[in-house]
């Protein structure tokens, strides 16, 4: 008997094999490839396999491990359709290192075997009320988004929506947008419940990872709390997923297989035919545009734990006010920071800017330093002694001879997070200070550290954005944007809204205890209306305007983007590739094509990069007209294509 048997590697289709086994659609069996032999999949249909004279191959022996469910393979079918990715590289996400995990012994999943802890957490009346909705739409698919502001307790209404679903036997998935928010989520997580999650993300060990694997193959594992990747575990009895922070730029996977998590979350939701809840004080432009269409339900929490109130808003006109020479700190500011100090209430100082200095310049030859891999400065961070790059993360030391004389004399030009650390050391030396940023909270410390912090042990933060990213610091009272123009920049269509969501998310770090706080805003900038529109505590006005500009427009949520990077060693060749292309798929695909235009960072990791975008209707027919005519264009020596459908940055 032939079986259609799919490889997890780059193959667009399954191999035709024979056997006398009695194998079924999702089993996992052994198969020769080439001079190899590799480990598949039986797939649900076969290839095309018209005029092909071939000899089929047998098959070697069927494993013995629980078989991928066919809703598994429909997503991921449906996965590869919809992202233009190879089914076979679809099935590796759902591996480990594209092979299955056998069953291990009982004594590995004990520890994350479903109890309830006897502890009760009372909800106020609007979270009862969410709750109800939750559960009353917690049956069969459906995209409930439970939206809140920051400190609401929406984490606790999940919580008990989730409990509702284990105590029927069903398992569960919790997406988080970071690895670095997994160490205080599974303390909360094991408060409530009084078991262990199992915790899924790139940073865990290959031993975890299989324990988690199969634990859930055979419903031994009752939730997973994952980042992206989790998506795709081979859940025995999946019975609800939960997005948090669902409009977090992060679910976007911009490398490798290119997909957009939160989004393939509500896909899997679907063909699991389970309910998805999206959490969120500020959706995203899509969801919000689906509440208003009333395709997905909704709920909201208004208030905020213990009543407390959101912080109070105030602006800084850098404008008044005199600055001292390489100060970034205005003299009110420090005025403002000292009355919180005196208070004990701990501080905030928030820029989105790792390092020292953006940038670094020679004030004698006027030369800077750009990455020789990459068309952008190298970042100088002092704490290292070294330049970096945050994209290649090419390294080089600070030292130059000056094609004028001797060795270059440098300007730092500009503030991170290490340079703002350094003046308000200076401001407050008796002060313990602490950076918050992905160079120091991702070290074995950063638990240690966010114990300090939420003690209140540590005074001063000095933040990027994650810090704005779901953490609890009691005691945070004050929050100072150094510089909110630097963040309003740029010509990124979502620039706004990720705005909004940012600084809705940052103002929910403070005053989560009821006492009073206030976020102070530096500013150049004359137009306060801006900032009033982003830290308005009805965000729905903003998005509704934001809205009205993407339907005018013609722009997502109403419209597909596509974008196509092609990339290339030589910048000459890739461009005439690229126009080249454009004139092959222009009369083959179901929508308008813009470009090629130059990637506004033209130069990634030594290669050149040209981008063509294409719009169209949101259907699938723009990404399958585009699936069958990318493999009939041969791309010159060197040249490679990457698709990446509902792009989000568009560097």
């Amino acid at each position: 008997m032939k079986f259609p048997i799919l490889i997890p590697n780059i193959f667009n289709y399954p191999f035709t094999y024979e056997s006398k086994l009695n194998l079924k659609i999702g089993d996992f069996v052994e198969v020769p490839f080439g001079k190899s032999k590799k480990i598949g999949v039986v797939w649900d249909y076969f290839e095309n396999d018209n005029n092909k004279n071939y000899k089929t191959k047998k098959i070697i022996r069927k494993l013995e491990i629980p078989q991928l469910k066919k809703k598994t393979l429909d997503f991921l079918n449906w996965f590869s359709e919809y992202n233009i990715v190879p089914k076979g590289m679809a099935l590796k996400l759902a591996l480990l290192s594209g092979k299955p995990v056998a069953i291990l012994d009982k004594k590995f999943y004990d520890e994350f075997s479903f109890k309830l802890n006897k502890n009760s957490f009372q909800l106020n009346s609007e979270q009862k009320k969410s709750l109800a909705e939750i559960n009353d739409m917690n049956k069969k698919f459906n995209v409930h988004v439970l939206q809140g502001t920051t400190g609401s307790g929406k984490t606790i209404v999940y919580f008990e929506a989730l409990k509702h679903i284990l105590q029927k036997g069903y398992q569960g998935l919790i997406m988080l947008p970071e690895i670095g928010l997994t160490n205080q989520f599974e303390k909360k997580f094991f408060e409530f419940f009084g078991f262990k999650a199992a915790i899924w993300h790139s940073g865990i060990s290959k031993k975890n990872k299989e324990i988690i694997w199969s634990g859930l193959t055979n419903g031994k594992i009752s939730v997973v709390i994952g980042a992206r990747s989790s998506l795709f575990l081979p859940f025995k009895n999946l019975g609800l997923i939960i997005v948090d922070e669902e409009h977090d730029q992060s679910y976007k996977q911009d490398e490798g297989i290119i997909f957009n998590a939160r989004d393939m979350a509500i896909s899997r939701a679907s063909f699991e035919n389970i309910p998805i809840n999206l959490i969120t004080s500020v959706p995203s432009i899509e969801t919000y545009e689906n509440i208003r269409k009333k395709k997905y339900t909704s709920s909201k929490l208004v208030r905020r734990y213990q009543n407390a109130s959101l912080p109070n808003y105030e602006i800084i006109n850098l404008n008044n006010v005199k600055m001292d020479k390489q100060s970034w700190l205005s003299k009110e500011i420090i005025q403002k920071v000292n009355f919180h100090l005196n208070k004990n209430d701990q501080v905030l100082f928030f820029l989105n800017r790792r390092g020292f200095s953006p940038s670094v310049l020679c004030k004698k030859c006027f030369n800077n330093f750009p990455c020789p891999n990459c068309s952008i400065n190298l970042v100088y961070h002092k704490n290292k002694n070294s330049l970096l790059c945050h994209y290649c993360g090419f390294k080089s030391f600070l030292n130059r001879e000056c094609s004028k004389e001797g060795f270059c004399d440098f300007i730092f030009c500009g503030p991170g997070v290490e340079r703002i650390s350094e003046e308000i050391k200076k401001s407050f030396p008796s002060k313990k200070i602490e950076i918050f940023s992905s160079d120091t909270m991702n070290k074995k410390s950063s638990k240690e550290k966010l114990e300090k912090i939420m003690n209140n042990e540590i005074e001063i933060i000095v933040g990027t954005q994650l810090i704005s990213k779901g953490f609890h610091f009691p005691n945070l009272n004050c929050i100072v944007v150094v510089d909110i123009d630097l963040s309003l920049m740029g010509h990124d269509l979502r620039s706004a809204e990720k705005n909004l969501q940012l600084y809705h998310q940052l103002s929910g770090r403070a005053g989560r205890t009821g006492s009073p706080s206030t976020i102070y805003f530096q500013t150049y900038n004359f137009n306060t209306k801006l900032i009033d529109d982003i830290t308005n505590k009805n965000p729905e006005i903003f998005l509704d305007k934001e809205i009205e500009i993407r339907k005018k427009n013609n722009l997502p949520p109403f419209q597909r983007f596509i974008s196509l990077i092609l990339t290339g060693n030589k910048e000459n060749e890739l461009e005439k590739e690229a126009l080249k292309f454009k004139l092959f798929i222009s009369n083959n695909i179901n929508g308008k094509i813009l470009g090629p235009v130059s990637a506004p960072i033209f130069k990634l990791k030594s290669k050149y990069r040209m981008r063509l975008l294409i719009r169209g209707a949101k259907t699938l027919q723009l990404q399958n007209s585009l699936a069958s005519i990318i493999p009939k264009y041969k791309f010159a020596s060197g040249i490679k294509l990457s698709v990446d459908v509902d792009p989000i940055s568009f560097n």
